[in-house]
């Protein structure tokens, strides 16, 4: 911790500290959770302070977490964050109302929660939504105590204060809304259209960036700042490229060319193998998974890009690498990159999406990656 930081948390009311230390959670371990709280949202130490006086507050706003098409990641994701963070400080925070998976009531008592909650608190609860919201042949594809998924979403979230899209099904539509996308699934924000909604992708997302989103709201009263895809800008205002452990080997032009070689033992770039790091925005590499020990490309996997609207579609074949290294300055170490291909993929970049320009390329192009990622995966 800098001399900044100690002297930021010393000035947290001793009173907070007592009360956190009575329901079992050390001052150290609080102090150290706001500490890191306030840096994964990029703000100054100055506020420290605030952050653990928010945490402190009476007011719990209540929380009605819905889940839809989705695989319940992201409700495991939260249950398996490790205290005091996520778990124990949330639940201690806010009000869970309503959520499928840990909830003691079932069947007609738990959707009478639900809509009791939209009722008395209506523009003042938090609405969490984890899946894709299915609209085909009615919205038949998943109902709830009678009640499309549709239906429900458009009621509930167009009542909240705000709502929080986890995962990349309930942001983007993730899988279910792949081609040809049968079940018709939409995003959260194409199914309620207008309402407060922030967006944080991700297979599943990363629970340390939920829980800075929460205490930003607790904080200030509002979501943090986003990007164009709705996004808050302190996970996903970089690519995974710009902090990748593995960048000093990208940019020695030193790349693991098969899963399980001297190169990839040894941490080498994993852009010949489809790594798709350079087209997708996300604090992985600085926010870890599990505790923060690792994350995929750390494992030894490449990024598959499921951050990334439309990922599913657009960043297969996972195995088969980006034809081209964007047109970065020191990034053309890969390939030598055409003046017209550079300037599509910065374009790109520039809209932090994934552009068609990623999957094709000339036929000899073509032909000469399918083959690499043939020899990849032998």
């Amino acid at each position: 911790m800098t001399d900044e930081h100690k002297t930021q948390t010393s000035e947290v009311p001793e009173d907070c500290l007592r009360r956190w230390e009575a329901r079992g959670i050390g001052r150290r371990d609080f102090l150290k959770f706001c500490s890191a709280i306030t840096a994964t949202l990029a703000l100054p130490a100055s506020l420290i302070p605030q952050v653990a006086q928010a945490m402190e507050g009476d007011n719990r706003p209540p929380v009605i977490w819905m889940e839809f098409q989705g695989c319940t990641g992201d409700t495991e994701a939260l249950l398996r964050a490790s205290a005091p963070t996520a778990a124990e400080l949330i639940f201690d925070y806010l009000s869970i109302d309503y959520n499928e998976t840990i909830m003691a009531a079932a069947g007609h008592q738990a959707e009478e929660a639900k809509w009791a909650t939209v009722e008395k608190y209506k523009g003042q609860y938090i609405a969490v939504v984890e899946g894709s919201i299915p609209t085909a042949e009615g919205g038949i594809y998943c109902t709830i105590g009678g009640e499309s998924a549709y239906d429900i979403v458009r009621k509930v979230c167009a009542n909240a204060a705000a709502t929080i899209a986890v995962g990349t099904c309930a942001s983007f539509g993730g899988i279910p809304a792949a081609a040809p996308n049968p079940t018709g699934a939409l995003s959260v924000s194409q199914a309620v259209p207008g309402a407060t909604i922030i967006n944080l992708p991700g297979c599943p997302l990363n629970v340390e960036n939920l829980t800075a989103t929460i205490v930003h709201f607790l904080t200030f009263g509002k979501l943090p700042a986003t990007d164009e895809l709705g996004r808050p800008k302190f996970a996903y205002g970089k690519r995974i490229h710009d902090n990748c452990e593995r960048r000093g080997h990208f940019d020695a032009g030193q790349y693991a060319e098969k899963f399980g070689d001297a190169g990839h033992r040894q941490g080498h770039c994993l852009y010949k193998l489809g790594c798709k790091g350079p087209a997708t925005y996300h604090n992985c590499p600085t926010v870890r998974y599990n505790e923060g020990t690792s994350w995929p490309v750390m494992a030894g996997h490449g990024c598959i890009g499921c951050s990334e609207p439309n990922f599913w579609d657009s960043m297969s074949p996972f195995y088969r690498r980006l034809p081209q290294v964007p047109g970065f300055g020191i990034e053309q170490t890969a390939d030598k990159v055409g003046l017209g291909l550079a300037a599509a993929v910065a374009g790109a970049f520039a809209a932090h999406g994934v552009a068609s320009a990623f999957r094709k390329g000339d036929s000899l192009e073509d032909d000469k990656v399918l083959k690499d990622d043939s020899d990849a995966q032998d």
